[in-house]
């Protein structure tokens, strides 16, 4: 598996392993976190998450573009890394949020999110460009020794930026266990367990008090004693006194989960730094080359790098609607494990682990048939991959849109409306998320990291941190509007949202097959 690839590949995919598991945990808890802390609702708190990884890929062409300037990648990614622990250290606060102290903790938090989506924007792109520069140097190398070696080398690129996906995905699988094991951890010590359904219900009282009536309150109530809470039911000051305890031991167990990205953060910036000599700089120009260009040859250099931006900016285009789709994982996916899968024994931002574990235990088989057809002469292109990737994403809403008509699930808003026995009789069983996550996760191997290594083949030599940034920046464009799948999640039956990201996928995948040969005679 690791057979004839440049020797830093492993060092640089450890080094991610850190910036993985904190994104993990943020794409686990964020908007659950949100809404269980501040009583957000659920498109407001959509809204905050949609901006903040918006953020972190749109910071990545900044990223970029800093990179390439200074030519001092390796110092760009290490403040990354210590950006993005300041802005974990301060999430890690735990201060119970009231209503008089919301107005500065919450922009306070939103700041924090802001460090980390900064420090991100220097790291993840930067580092993607370094592995890419491993291989053209390797390629370079291998051309040297003859057409034998590089003959051996040739189709590597793409096998070893999976292989990239891996190693930073092992961060991904162990991330989403940490904040509900704290979580549980800490409630347990106060002789509480946890209920997805009660923070909500403790914000309503706080919010209404004593005109908080009927089927809301004796749900409320119930809830109290499931999680083997006692109050006085004729007592406002007790229920409101109980609602408020909890709230604090639920969230200050999600705050310890980011010391945990603060100590990840630094292994990584360890890792970096003890391997930094053996990675190499993209993009380092030479200044006698250009003079030694005519100006016929100077127009067809220009002409190319045109023709590759052009295609670039293609790609581009299409993963927007992939990431919008996909990245739903840790928006209206969330909310669905949440409201319509039973969690009794899991709870739902657990869910966001078996992504990463298909990733790791797929990439393998996915890698066999790749390198089997290419043996074979019969290999597929990196756009037809990405294309074939976007009709798989397809598949997973087209399942869930169809599982989701059948159990005739209503709007996530109409759900909150039924009793607690009403929603209890029409949860799905986990098996629904397995089978959903299996297809999307088929759909990233197919799209992430052959995407990463479609664009460090085509981008110009000088220009691989701001291209790298660039697919982070449309992956930016499409988190912008992952608010949309929550609305929609809320506002009508949820096969219907289901159904609109699987038209987006299919759409998108028809244009991708439209522009096939383009693209595959420009990434030759």
């Amino acid at each position: 598996m690791f057979k004839d690839h440049p020797k830093g590949l492993i060092p640089a995919a450890l080094s991610n392993m850190g910036e993985r598991f904190g994104y993990y945990i943020m794409n686990a808890v964020l908007v659950l976190f949100l809404c269980s802390k501040f009583g957000l609702s659920d498109e407001a708190s959509a809204i905050i998450y949609s901006v903040f990884y918006c953020g972190i890929y749109v910071l990545s062409l900044v990223g970029g573009i800093i990179a390439d300037r200074t030519q001092n990648y390796k110092a760009v990614i290490r403040s990354g890394l210590i950006i993005m622990a300041t802005g974990y250290i301060i999430l890690s606060i735990p201060i119970l949020s009231t209503q008089g102290n919301i107005g500065w903790l919450l922009p306070l938090t939103c700041f924090a999110l802001l460090l980390i989506a900064f420090g991100n924007g220097l790291f993840k792109g930067n580092l993607q460009a370094i592995v890419g520069q491993m291989y053209d140097n390797f390629e370079a190398e291998a051309l040297a020794q003859g057409p034998e070696a590089y003959r051996r080398v040739q189709g590597k690129r793409d096998s070893g930026f999976q292989i990239f996906y891996v190693f930073i995905n092992v961060g991904g699988l162990i991330a989403p266990f940490v904040a509900p094991l704290l979580r549980e951890w800490w409630l347990n010590t106060h002789g509480l367990i946890y209920n997805a359904a009660l923070p909500a219900a403790c914000h309503q009282y706080i919010l209404e008090g004593a005109s908080m009536v009927g089927d809301p309150m004796k749900n409320l109530l119930g809830l109290i004693g499931k999680v083997g809470g006692t109050v006085d039911a004729n007592s406002p000051d007790s229920i409101r006194a109980f609602c408020e305890s909890y709230l604090d031991i639920f969230n200050t167990g999600i705050h310890y989960s980011f010391i945990a990205s603060v100590a990840a953060m630094l292994i990584s910036l360890i890792i970096f730094m003890v391997n930094q000599k053996i990675f190499p700089v993209p993009a380092k120009k030479e200044k006698q080359v250009v003079e030694d260009y005519t100006p016929e040859e100077r127009a067809e250099m220009a002409g190319e790098i045109k023709r590759r931006m052009y295609a670039l900016f293609a790609v581009l285009g299409i993963v927007i609607f992939f990431w919008l789709s996909f990245h739903q994982n840790g928006q209206s996916l969330s909310l669905f494990a949440r409201d319509f899968v039973q969690t009794d024994n899991l709870a739902p931002e657990i869910w966001q682990a078996v992504n990463p574990f298909f990733v790791i235990t797929l990439t393998p088989i996915v890698m066999l048939i790749f390198g089997a057809l290419s043996k074979r002469g019969r290999e597929i292109s990196t756009p037809r991959k990405i294309a074939i990737g976007m009709g798989i994403a397809g598949l997973a809403f087209l399942f869930l849109a169809i599982f989701s008509f059948m159990q005739g699930y209503p709007s996530g808003t109409e759900f909150k409306r039924l009793s607690d026995s009403e929603q209890m009789a029409i949860k799905a069983g986990p098996w629904v998320l397995i089978v959903l996550y299996f297809f999307l996760t088929v759909a990233e191997l197919f799209i992430s990291p052959l995407g990463l290594s479609f664009v460090s083949k085509v981008a110009p030599k000088h220009l691989q941190g701001l291209c790298q940034g660039l697919w982070l920046g449309a992956t930016a464009i499409g988190n912008l509007f992952l608010w949309i799948g929550p609305l929609m999640y809320n506002k009508m039956p949820i096969w219907q949202c289901w159904t609109v990201f699987l038209t987006i996928c299919l759409i998108s995948m028809f244009v991708m097959l439209g522009m096939l040969k383009w693209l595959e005679k420009i990434a030759k």
